[in-house]
């Protein structure tokens, strides 16, 4: 079975969890992966959540140094065999199967999310955020992204319990990036197009749009 097969399969069983419509692009993957750069002589520590079937963990395991390491949080069971399987031997790469809110992070650089927050409630993307940007290191950045259009897209397609739902859900990831945002990127060549935010714990004074 292809990636993308079992991607799509996995996609049109489980909507709310797999969350992103195909697999995500080199360019996607190599602007998630802006921030993870190795540092010679110094041993860096990368978390991405959620990474699926691995188009970014490709990405973010060819860009750290030999001192790095690499660990992935993966809940969907599928999807963790196939990252077992290929990262099995691999020393600088550790996968943790599950919810992220399920593990006691350590402390990281870099952490690249994948996750689908549009499709959750309120109180699961705040507590998601606070782990993450708790567990940055002095520093470091924190990465995701939201498919363009797509949430309000969304909103109006869904009744008045639903969309309410997502109007809470929108609230958290505004004021998270409110608070956290340096940098946003808008990525064309993805389907869909996408955003690519970057956060740190604390937010510096100038923010940019590129």
């Amino acid at each position: 079975m292809t990636e993308v097969t079992l991607f799509f399969q996995e996609f049109a069983r489980s909507r709310r969890e797999t969350g992103a419509i195909a697999p995500s692009s080199p360019a996607l993957a190599g602007t998630l992966t802006r921030f993870v750069i190795p540092s010679p002589g110094h041993a860096r520590a990368v978390l991405e959540v959620g990474p699926g079937t691995g188009a970014v963990t490709r990405r973010a395991r060819a860009a750290i140094g030999p001192l790095d390491t690499l660990d992935l949080v993966e809940a969907n069971p599928r999807f963790a065999e196939l990252l077992q399987q290929r990262y099995a031997g691999d020393g600088q790469v550790r996968l943790l199967t599950g919810l992220v809110q399920e593990h006691e992070l350590g402390s990281y650089d870099t952490i690249v999310c994948g996750l689908p927050f549009a499709n959750f409630d309120a109180a699961t993307v705040q507590d998601i955020f606070d782990r993450l940007l708790g567990a940055l290191r002095p520093g470091g950045t924190l990465s995701f992204f939201a498919y363009a259009g797509l949430p309000a897209l969304r909103r109006a397609l869904v009744g008045p319990e639903e969309r309410r739902r997502a109007l809470r859900t929108q609230a958290v990831i505004t004021r998270t990036l409110q608070r956290h945002r340096f940098r946003t990127e808008t990525v064309l060549g993805n389907l869909p197009p996408a955003h690519v935010h970057h956060l740190v714990p604390v937010r510096p004074a100038v923010t940019y749009t590129d």
